[in-house]
Parts: C-alpha cells; structure tokens; sequence
C-alpha cells in the first residue's frame, strides 16, 4: 500500500510555484520473456522495473520528470524539479485523495507468476515442435516468443483521485519461413490477452504454430498475385490492422487538434458508409488492450466514435479533454513511468453487420480475399496507406480461388470506409503493440467480413506494381508494428 500522505506531499511541492494540475504515476512491472529460434532457448529473461513520474500541466504546456527512486527523497526530487516548470505564481495545496473503483474487473485464473519457468519454456518447445512437424524439409526456421508482464499502478492527482491497478499480459508470437527451390515464404501468428497462463486453455498454442507454418508453405505454391483495382473482400480473420491504423490514429484527439488527422473538424459529418460503426472498448474482458483505469487513473469506457458512418466522437486523454471544457474518456496512456500520457487507442474494431460472411464472397464475380494481413505503412495526416496481404487468395465467379502471394493493398483509410458495402456478423482480432512518439501500449483491433468496392492491390502477375504503390511511399509514412 502507498501512503496517501506522502503522495498528497509530493502533489503539493509538484504545484507549489503555480500550475493548473499535477498527476503522480508509481509503476511496478515484473516481467518474463523467453525466445526461441533455430531449435535452440536462446533467451529467458525475468526482471523487475520500478519507478514514479510526475507531471504538472500549465495551460497547455506539460513538465514531466521520472525517477526509479521512489523514497520519499526521491519523489520530492522529482516534484522540485517538475514545479520549476509551472506558471501563475505560489499557491498553497490541500487535498483529499478519495480511492476510485473500477467499473469493471478481470478475473485472472492462473498468475503467470505462479507458473514455473519450466513449465513455460516447454510451452515454447512444443510450439516449435508442432510448427516443424507441418513439413519438416520446407520449414527452414522458426521463431517463438512467449512473454508475460504483471503489472501494478499507483495513480494520484491534484483533483483528489487515488486509483490502485493491476493489469496482468501474457502472449505468444510464432514466425516461421519456408522455403524450396528459391523460394522463400513466411508465415505469421499470435495471441494475447488480458490475462494470465489461462490463454492457453482459450487457445491451443500447437494449433498457433501449424496455422502460421501451414500458411508459409502454402505460399510457396501460391500464384503471383495480380495487379490493379478491384473489389476487396476482407475476412474478419484478417484482423483490424488498417481500421486501427488508416483511421483509429486519426480519431485520437491530440493529432485532430493539432489538424494532423484527416478527420479534424468532421464531427458530426459523414466520413463512412452507414454500415461502418468504429469503436473503442477498453472494457473488453480477454483483450489485449484491455485495461480497468486509463494512465490516468479515469475509469476505462466503450467509446463509439463512427456510428452508422457519422463520426460521433474522439479519444481523449485529460489534457486533450481540457482543451475542449470537457471529461477524458478514458484513453490516456503510456508505455511506463518514464513516458507522459498521450491519447491511445485500445482495442479498435468496426462493430459486425448482419449479413452471413460466405455469402458476401459469393456477391462478387472477381476480386481478391485478404484472410490475413501483414505489416505495412500508413501516413496518419491523410490515412494513405500500403499494407501486406500475408495470407490472400483469388475470387471467382463467388467462390474462393487460387491462393496468391506478393499482394499489396494500397489506398486512403476515410475513403476505404466510405466504400465499405457488405458487413458480415462476425468479428475477428488480433493483437500488436501500437507505436506513438516513441511508445509502445497493446493493443488488440477487429474488424467482421467486410467487402470494399474497390482498392488498388499491387502484384507482380502484370500491370506496373511500381507505379500502383509510388504515390504512397514517401518518408511521412509510419511503419506498422506487429509483436
């Protein structure tokens, strides 16, 4: 337990020269990675980080100061320092700090704590067993990562809130590359989730590992994909890696402020087609990017911020929502303690529509089936985009045809939602770890079957691939993450 006292010191010396709010962070994260590659453990790490920041807010200006020394010495150090930075002279501060409760909870079955390293790194083994076993002569390596973080938050602020979290992560990563007669194909997979060594009673891990291998040796047989535009039908397996990165960025309210989102200023107008509803939901139990409080100590919510293709709303953390006289929702994050809070997304998902996914593949003569995707580029000001098709095969005359391989998706996020046409019932995640300002937060992102009227798709069965993906390729671009 922390002693409310010594953080209602450390909140007043933070405001002692002036300032319109002060926030302390305490972060205690202990962690477990182990990794394998080449048939070989070649990492098991365990550590344990600790450590405060302080944050003062001054009209729009920010001071932020972080220390791993979190005595009461080492907390009035940093509170010294971050006071110097605040403006409107000394004022004397007396506060309450009332203890919040969350509005929702996650129950954690088994702690990853409570497991043994063993019983972990054998998890890994078999998983890389289970990829190899696919086809031996063809897989030529694997990679396996399992990782899992306990988490514990201490949160208080000038406004009289003491929030006390825990957030408990475990996930798993296969990689795997085939290869024959040249070629050479790789396929991917994870899981994640908000809770301890019980994912893996959720999923099979062995399953994991023969879907990600099964899909590199596939590939090498694939045909080139083709080039030009054409209908898209995007499986709801495929994830949502371009809702949460062609849109989702651009609905965090600090880049719609500053007019870097190409949604700045649309409130209220149409920027999707009516069978789009974009959401963000940190409440979800068993998701990556779930989270009870916010870095902020604000309860997590459901955020609906496309409803029936009107924007309706944008992620906000405190000081973004103090910009417009109005309350944080919930989506203030960072990476850690050394890291100031910026509105992130958590876990992003276009809600499902109606329709049966089979039979919206079977309303199209032609086009192209994404049933995973891979990494890619976005530019967050104006949601163009090129992302990989990992996993991507030929429609014809309604039915699923010749899988293909060397596909690109390239286009503008507002204007893909704007040509959304089918949405099927279904709803299909994947996790990652979303970079911002050079932080990292989990994250999870969804979307159902969906059909796209129509996107470029860069290939290398004719046409000029070069000249299909050019336009997009410049230095404003960000690069996807993908654990």
């Amino acid at each position: 337990m922390v002693d409310k006292q010594l953080l209602k010191e450390v909140l007043g010396v933070a405001l002692s020269n002036g300032g319109d709010f002060a926030d302390i962070f305490l972060e205690e994260k202990q962690s477990t990675g182990i990794g394998m590659e080449a048939g070989r453990i070649e990492r098991v790490n365990s550590g344990l980080d600790a450590g405060a920041g302080l944050r003062v807010l001054s009209g729009e200006a920010t001071a932020y100061a972080y220390t791993n020394d979190t005595s009461k010495e080492g907390l009035l150090e940093a509170a010294k320092i971050v006071s110097h930075a605040a403006q409107g002279g000394k004022r004397d501060v007396n506060l309450d700090l009332t203890t919040i409760k969350p509005l929702v909870d996650f129950k954690i079955k088994t702690r990853p704590e409570d497991v043994p390293t063993h019983d972990k790194v054998e998890l890994v083994r078999k998983v890389d067993n289970a990829a190899r076993a696919v086809n031996g002569e063809k897989i030529k390596q694997v990679i396996v990562g399992y990782g899992d973080t306990v988490q514990r938050v201490t949160i208080a602020n000038s406004q009289g809130t003491f929030v006390e979290d825990e957030r408990v992560r475990t996930r798993l990563m296969v990689n795997v590359v085939a290869s024959e007669n040249g070629k050479i194909q790789t396929g991917y997979d994870a899981v994640g989730s908000h809770n301890g060594f019980e994912l893996f009673e959720q999923y099979d891990p062995e399953a994991l590992a023969r879907n990600a291998a099964r899909r590199a040796v596939s590939m090498l047989d694939a045909l080139p994909a083709p080039s030009g535009k054409m209908p898209v039908v995007m499986a709801g397996e495929a994830g949502g890696t371009m809702v949460h990165e062609a849109c989702g960025h651009g609905l965090e309210a600090d880049l719609e402020q500053r007019q870097l989102s190409v949604y700045s200023g649309m409130k209220g107008q149409q920027v999707a087609s009516e069978l789009v509803t974009v959401v963000d939901d940190a409440t979800m139990p068993d998701r990556y990017g779930s989270y009870r409080f916010d870095d902020e100590g604000v309860p997590s919510e459901k955020v609906t911020m496309i409803e029936n293709g009107i924007l309706t709303d944008y992620l906000y953390d405190r000081l973004s929502a103090t910009k417009e006289n109005r309350e944080s929702n919930g989506h203030g994050r960072r990476e850690s303690y050394q890291h100031k809070p910026l509105p992130r997304m958590a876990n992003t998902y276009i809600g499902p529509g109606k329709e049966e996914p089979e039979n919206i593949i079977k309303g199209y003569k032609n086009g192209l089936l994404v049933k995973k995707m891979g990494g890619g580029q976005v530019n967050t000001t104006t949601g163009d985009f090129v992302f990989d098709v990992a996993e991507g095969y030929l429609i014809k005359d309604g039915e699923i045809g010749s899988m293909v391989r060397g596909a690109t998706l390239t286009g503008n996020g507002p204007e893909v939602l704007r040509m959304v046409e089918r949405v099927g019932s279904d709803l299909g995640f994947t996790i990652g770890t979303c970079g911002k300002d050079g932080q990292g937060a989990p994250v999870s992102d969804a979307q159902p079957t969906m059909a796209i009227k129509e996107l470029v798709v860069g290939g290398t069965a004719g046409g000029d691939e070069g000249a299909s993906l050019s336009p997009y390729l410049d230095t404003s671009f960000k690069k996807i993450k993908r654990i």
